[in-house]
């Protein structure tokens, strides 16, 4: 109501945004048909966002789906975590309750950190996992949530979008794979400036097809006119259509303000300053009604009535009157819980709120504040703690604003909106020096942070302290995924500790520095232990002694290997207990059951590992459950006991889905794909392996992944897909933290994908490479593989010209680098013995006792794909010896079933090979007549013409295009052609394949390179 008199700003006419409204209606026709869809609407402000959400969402409602609409909250710089799937959430829980009751049950206590009306929250676990679990909760919640109906999820101003909010919405766009959900965020384009933060989300989720963009353009001057004419309930005149639409620029709320101005005879429309145009209505206003719009513009996005009124200062009455006025004039609008006001556009809020004098703004947020302090019930518990942060911050009162802000840091990270901690950290040291001292000497670490205090003081007496804070913030960093803020801060840190002779401190900033050197592929984080570790010698057991030195054993354990490692962890289980740190103990207590297993006492490795999982199981400690399943299925596998091993990860990976540890699932998964492989379960193990690459967050695990499946493809002959596996392995484990048990399979992979492209230069030189690399105390069980792979390489290369010039060398190295490893379980036994029976191969040295004893060896270990191996390896050697040929045909066959069960298509064909050339069977359909038959060419067979027949066995020698052309009177092209029809007929990737298939297939005698012709490889 301006003047006393009504008016209508807002057209009941739908104008114009009729594509962009198809759009939005398709998605939901899609979503009924369980195909979830993602819309982002952007434009500037008062471009038609909201109007094209609400006529969708009406829309939405006539079709039967449940809508849910959540508004992003701007209450100051720091945001409300979660606040728009808080709010969103809500209304679901109001309309559905047993249906969202049933979606969340069982983790009732950590959904609540978004949903406060599911429970209490507990407090903890945290870690750098905590705020994936959480999001994993969600999305599966709503995706159960939308199995049987159509949901409507809006987003509003996720300009405004606290970090935690647009990080779960960049987590549920790439995660929802099902449900009936359609999910809509609206945004302003024009505040979305170089630096916003909204900005690389943008750009993420435009790379992902399962997300369209709506951008929203201004009105046309028809689509103004027909505006005009909805508001004015008539059509306009062409000289104020004109005038509007110039003044406007096509913007549908300045048409609407424009078009209010002059049904109200107000002059302001006039007024070059479109700021002037926003206000002029609310100057027009009576006084009593404007003093209660500059008090709403002040409180946030929306404030509670009962707020309102103990702020207002007013009757209630009076208060009302105001409230009608304002509302009378499109000014506020009641929220759509009936709880509250809010602007009807919040450009007309910033109008508002900009034109507070500076002493009238901090004296309406000093207002806000002693009202919630003086009732806490005013307005909902969970944004209590933080927009009373924000009041007394702008109040600019540092004596409360302090207290108050590290109150609602604390509430922040309870909530895993480890960002928000964050930032609200930083706003507590910005507040720190100007906060009275009397006010700092008050304040507790219990109270306040939740690492515990590094110096080892007690954190309920002693004063808090800014180191305090900075070891917070540097937590709350690591977190949150800002490891390079966390670096700085922990440099800022160690800075101050300079001036103090403050060790413990000083030590657990350089341990906190060492984690993220390592996790930023700066360095593997051994020159900042070793800091630590010099600061922490000589003092007495403390809670940071005890990590520095379960942090260094276990850098040990994984990167060198040795007996001050088991030591130092030993000593860390020790400090811990005198201390009470129980979780640190058990921590170390896995490292030292590692230890002994590596040291060769593995059932007293095991029982040590066994009982700290079940410990830990006791406390609710699930990341350190993980963690001792994750080892013990390791260690299992590295003596063999791969069925124990798949059995524990089996159970491992049931627990932590519960728990959402989704880097701890991906390290049970890829050790379970492992074992899996060994097993034979090949099937299994690729799809172990893909889940850990799909839930990994971490880079080291999806490394971990991508070399199982590498292993899996080389076995199967697909070289292609094993070396972009590999390639995938290589960059996630990155090269700044060199671990063996990562380094050694990475060689052996390099080592197999080189000898499948027949390329035996190179299987040498990653041999050597991983030599002088070394391999340390407890890494036998990599180390094998790999010379294993190597000895094989160095014996199917044996009459090839560019092999045999330095194969007594290789030998010889291999040869010496086996000595070194030892054999502590009957599984490396085994190897050993096939890597020697491999050696006398290249050598043509190798009898049937030989490969008699490698299948002994290999027969109990439940290895189907290592026995047929040394079976095929047998059934060749009896062969060759002559006598009965029988029990060599039973091996062939034995062999040739595994290699089929599995998938092992380099083995088959070599056992087919080996077969037709002794005429025996391997399966009943191969009649003896046929076996009898004749020798078929194998070039024929592959479909090798004459010309083709000769350029492969001048490629087998190592000539290039030019010299293939020279020997056979062709031109280069011609030979280049020749060679790829070649390679598709033989259908391999290049030269150096197609030499070692035909050495295979035996197509050729011995060959010479050409003169002057550089090795290629075999």
């Amino acid at each position: 109501m301006l003047g006393g008199v009504e008016t209508r700003s807002v057209s009941p006419v739908f104008v114009g945004r009729a594509d962009e409204l198809a759009v939005l209606t398709d998605a939901l026709a899609r979503a009924a048909a369980r195909e979830p869809q993602a819309l982002l609407i952007g434009g500037e402000a008062g471009v038609g966002k909201t109007r094209l959400t609400e006529e969708f969402l009406g829309e939405a409602a006539r079709h039967g789906a449940v809508v849910a609409v959540g508004g992003c909250v701007e209450i100051g710089a720091e945001g409300l975590p979660f606040a728009p799937f808080s709010t969103a959430l809500r209304t679901l829980h109001r309309l559905l309750p047993e249906e969202l009751a049933a979606a969340a049950a069982g983790q009732e206590d950590e959904l609540a950190r978004i949903l406060p009306e599911l429970g209490e929250t507990l407090r903890g676990p945290h870690d750098e996992e905590s705020t994936a679990r959480l999001f994993e909760l969600t999305v599966r919640m709503l995706e159960r949530l939308a199995a049987e109906r159509t949901v409507v999820l809006v987003l509003e101003d996720l300009h405004w979008a606290d970090t935690s909010t647009r990080h779960l919405l960049s987590y549920l766009l790439r995660t929802l794979t099902s449900g009936r959900l359609v999910l809509v965020a609206t945004y302003r384009a024009d505040d979305i400036h170089r630096r916003h933060p909204l900005r690389p989300l943008l750009a993420e989720l435009d790379r992902l097809r399962t997300v369209q963009r709506i951008e929203l353009p201004r009105f046309n001057r028809a689509e103004v006119r027909r505006q005009l004419a909805g508001i004015l309930a008539e059509e306009p005149d062409e000289a104020f259509v004109a005038s509007v639409f110039d003044r406007s620029d096509g913007n549908a709320f300045f048409v609407e303000e424009l078009a209010a101005c002059r049904e109200s005879g107000c002059r302001a429309g006039l007024t070059e300053s479109l700021r002037d145009l926003l206000l002029v209505r609310v100057e027009v206003l009576p006084e009593a009604a404007q003093r209660v719009v500059r008090i709403v513009a002040e409180g946030g996005s929306t404030v509670e009535y009962p707020l309102l009124r103990a702020v207002a200062g007013l009757s209630e009455d009076e208060l009302i009157e105001a409230l009608r006025a304002a509302v009378g004039a499109n000014i506020l609008l009641p929220t759509s819980d009936g709880d509250g006001y809010r602007f009807r556009h919040s450009l007309v809020r910033e109008a508002v709120s900009d034109d507070l004098l500076p002493g009238e703004r901090s004296r309406v947020n000093r207002r806000y504040a002693e009202a919630l302090e003086a009732d806490d019930t005013l307005i909902r518990a969970e944004e209590r703690i933080i927009r009373l942060a924000s009041y007394w911050y702008y109040a600019n009162d540092t004596a409360k604003a302090l207290p108050a802000v590290l109150a609602a840091s604390v509430a922040a990270r309870r909530r895993h909106a480890y960002s928000e901690q964050l930032r609200l950290l930083d706003r507590a040291l910005d507040l720190w020096e100007s906060a009275p001292e009397e006010v700092r000497q008050v304040l507790r670490p219990a109270d306040y942070t939740e690492v515990y205090p590094p110096c080892g003081c007690d954190p309920a007496t002693t004063p808090l302290q800014r180191l305090d804070l900075l070891a917070e913030a540097t937590v709350a960093a690591r977190f949150g995924g800002e490891r390079e803020r966390a670096l700085k801060i922990t440099k800022t840190a160690l800075r101050l500790l300079e001036e103090d002779d403050d060790p413990l401190r000083a030590a657990w900033f350089w341990t906190e520095r060492s984690r993220l050197v390592a996790s930023l592929a700066r360095g593997d984080g051994w020159e900042e232990l070793a800091k630590a570790q010099e600061l922490v010698k000589g003092l007495p057991p403390s809670q940071v002694h005890a990590e520095v030195l379960v942090r260094a054993a276990g850098w040990g354990m994984l990167h060198d290997p040795g007996p001050g490692n088991l030591a130092a962890a030993e000593r860390a289980v020790g400090y811990a207990r005198m201390v009470g740190a129980e979780e640190i103990e058990l921590n170390a207590r896995i490292t030292v059951g590692c230890m002994l297993t590596d040291a060769g006492d593995p059932e007293r490795g095991f029982a040590e590992m066994h009982a700290v999982k079940e410990r830990a199981g006791e406390l609710g400690l699930f990341t350190l459950v993980g963690r001792a399943h994750i080892n013990l299925s390791s260690q299992l596998e590295s003596i063999g006991r791969s069925l124990e091993a798949v059995t524990l990860a089996e159970e491992g990976a049931r627990l932590v889905k519960t728990s959402r540890l989704l880097d701890t699932e991906a390290w049970i998964m890829g050790n379970m794909a492992e074992s899996l492989y060994s097993l034979g379960r090949w099937d299994e193990a690729a799809q172990a392996a893909r889940r850990a690459l799909q839930v990994g967050q971490s880079a080291a695990p999806r490394g971990a992944a991508s070399a199982r499946l590498s292993y899996l493809a080389l076995a199967r002959g697909e070289l292609t897909e094993a070396a972009t596996q590999l390639a995938a392995a290589i960059e996630n484990f990155g090269t700044h933290d060199p671990q063996p048990q990562h380094r050694i399979p990475l060689f052996r992979l390099a080592v197999g994908v080189a000898a499948g492209e027949g390329r035996i230069a190179d299987v040498r030189t990653e041999v050597a490479a991983a030599i002088d690399h070394g391999f340390p105390l407890g890494h036998h069980r990599y180390a094998w593989p790999l010379l294993l792979a190597a000895a094989r390489a160095e014996a199917d290369a044996r009459g090839l010209p560019v092999a045999d010039a330095g194969r007594e060398a290789a030998l010889a190295v291999l040869r010496d680098a086996a000595r070194k490893l030892v054999t502590p379980a009957p599984l490396w036994t085994a190897h050993a013995e096939f890597f020697r029976a491999e050696l006398l191969r290249a050598e043509a040295r190798d009898t049937v006792p030989d490969w008699t004893a490698v299948e002994e060896a290999v027969r109990p270990l439940e290895r189907p794909y290592l026995l047929a191996r040394a079976r095929h390896r047998l059934a060749e050697a009896m062969l060759a010896a002559g006598g009965d040929r029988e029990p060599a045909a039973a091996l062939l066959r034995d062999a040739h079933a595994t290699a089929e069960q599995l998938g092992a298509r380099r083995l088959r064909e070599d056992l087919a090979l080996l077969a037709q050339r002794a005429r025996l069977p391997l399966t009943v359909a191969d009649t003896p007549a046929a076996l009898s038959a004749p020798d078929t060419d194998p070039a024929e067979a592959l479909g090798l013409t004459s010309r083709e027949r000769d350029v492969l066995r001048l490629v087998s020698a190592g000539h290039s295009n030019r010299q293939i052309a020279e020997e056979l009177f062709i031109s280069p092209k011609t030979a280049s052609v020749h060679v790829s029809n070649i390679l598709a007929k033989l259908g391999v990737a290049g030269r150096g394949e197609a030499a070692a298939l035909a050495h295979r297939l035996r197509l050729f005698g011995p060959v010479t390179p050409a003169v002057g012709a550089a090795p290629r490889g075999v």
